[in-house]
């Protein structure tokens, strides 16, 4: 069974809008309908997303989605945001894929070739990364020698070796549900935004011997978040 989770609680100060960040329109549609109808070519048993600043009129943008909402009330991370839905889910089995409701290019194809491998290894989280020729703040995939996955860095917790890596994270990843939850259970605060990062459950799974991948499937353009105006009117020249 599958389950998408896209995060859409953000919201979205660069923008420089009072507008909620997924609801900005590239070629004519919000940035959150484009992730929307990816999920949807999935076909996932349960499809929520995470609503937060501006709640109504996202969720107004939900009607006839048959996506299911929940709110996350104070914005406290991207962990935070996704054990929102454990209590939706409560009993179900199978993958959980998180997407960013500002990532609107991301295709289908390169989602299904994540959950193949996902499954494939019997992983317990899998990362989509991609490589950049600007990394900036995205996060950094760390590998050892033999090109096996490590950790996820965030950029402003980097040392000058790590920053200096290419391969980042997408913020976009699958799980297994039953893992996913119980991981959130123990993530902490301890960091530089004191928030709840999605990325500390990879870590801790690591930690507890779990399989863990990365997998560089897609191309920057296709999971490059959309944060700012400029950054808006690139997309939309894009492909």
């Amino acid at each position: 069974m599958l389950a998408i989770v896209i995060l859409a609680a953000g919201q979205g100060t660069r923008m420089n809008s009072d507008l909620p960040k997924v609801l900005h329109r590239l070629r004519g549609k919000p940035l959150i309908a484009h992730v929307l109808k990816t999920a949807q070519e999935l076909c996932p048993d349960r499809l929520l997303v995470v609503v937060g600043h501006g709640r109504g009129e996202v969720v107004k943008e939900l009607a006839n989605t048959g996506a299911e909402w929940v709110v996350q009330d104070p914005q406290l991370g991207t962990g935070h945001a996704v054990q929102q839905t454990q209590g939706t889910l409560s009993g179900f089995e199978g993958e959980v894929v998180v997407l960013s409701g500002d990532v609107p290019l991301l295709k289908a194809v390169t989602l299904r070739r994540l959950i193949e491998a996902h499954r494939g290894t019997e992983a317990s989280a899998t990362v989509l990364s991609a490589q950049a020729d600007d990394p900036a703040d995205y996060g950094r995939i760390v590998r050892g020698a033999k090109g096996q996955f490590v950790r996820i860095v965030e950029s402003r917790e980097a040392s000058p070796e790590e920053k200096a890596i290419r391969e980042i994270n997408s913020g976009i990843y699958c799980f297994r549900a039953d893992d996913l939850f119980g991981a959130l259970a123990r993530v902490k605060t301890d960091n530089s935004k004191g928030e709840y990062y999605l990325t500390d459950v990879v870590a801790i799974l690591k930690e507890a011997g779990h399989i863990v991948q990365a997998y560089e499937f897609a191309q920057f353009s296709e999971i490059r978040g959309i944060n700012t105006s400029a950054e808006l009117s690139e997309a939309e020249g894009a492909g």
